[in-house]
């Protein structure tokens, strides 16, 4: 396996503490990674997103969806209800897990929902009007606008 030390990037740039994070825990093999419980992230619209996760066996009072410090968590715990049930195969997991999303920037959560063993959670991208893209109008003729009522000063020497 290889490991890249990420240190110099660091050193020689201001700002970009976020990129550098994302780019070392992409390229760290994590091998203790759960695939459990499965899931599926689609694209549902240009700034629209959705994440689909199999929850089958869980109430909604056993899920919980949070938003902190950039990362969408989502956590599970049931309760043992064993009721003195005997099970000859027992395929259905609901063993407690934490799943972890990294949020992008301007990336926030509308909401959830939990139907037919699934629990969809989505997302929209909203992009500040400061940062889209505006036209600027281009004024006709060649002279500069000039201000009114603007006094032209003379040279006293």
């Amino acid at each position: 396996m290889r490991h890249f030390d990420l240190a110099p990037l660091y050193r020689a740039t201001v700002g970009f503490d976020q990129i550098a994070d994302l780019m070392d825990r992409a390229l760290s093999s994590d091998v203790s990674q759960s695939s459990y419980p499965p899931y599926n992230i689609e694209k549902t619209a240009d700034d629209a997103y959705r994440i689909s996760i199999a929850v089958a066996g869980f109430a909604d009072a056993d899920l919980s969806v949070e938003v902190k410090e950039g990362q969408l968590v989502v956590s599970a715990r049931k309760a043992d209800e064993d009721n003195g049930r005997t099970y000859l195969h027992r395929g259905i997991a609901t063993r407690a897990f934490e799943r972890r999303f990294t949020l992008a920037d301007h990336v926030r959560v509308t909401g959830a929902s939990h139907e037919n063993g699934m629990l969809h959670i989505d997302l929209k991208r909203e992009i500040p009007e400061a940062l889209k893209p505006r036209r600027i109008a281009i004024a006709a003729g060649s002279a500069p606008a000039v201000e009114k009522d603007v006094v032209d000063a003379e040279a006293v020497n």
